[in-house]
């Protein structure tokens, strides 16, 4: 009997791994960056750092 029972466990739980049957694989898109060549942002930091620095400096 426990035999049988172990069979019939085991049976379910073979089946249950082939209920979904073949499908295509998905493919993800490709990730794209984008480039951004600003000349003013690389100017603009440290100007404003040393506005801070300078802000501070005189308190």
């Amino acid at each position: 009997m426990k035999k049988l029972v172990l069979a019939a466990a085991l049976t379910g739980a073979a089946s249950t791994a082939f209920a979904g049957g073949m499908e295509e694989p998905k493919m993800e898109p490709p990730i794209v960056e984008q480039q951004t060549s600003s000349s003013a942002a690389g100017i603009v930091v440290p100007i404003l750092l040393l506005l801070l620095i300078a802000a501070a400096s005189s308190n």
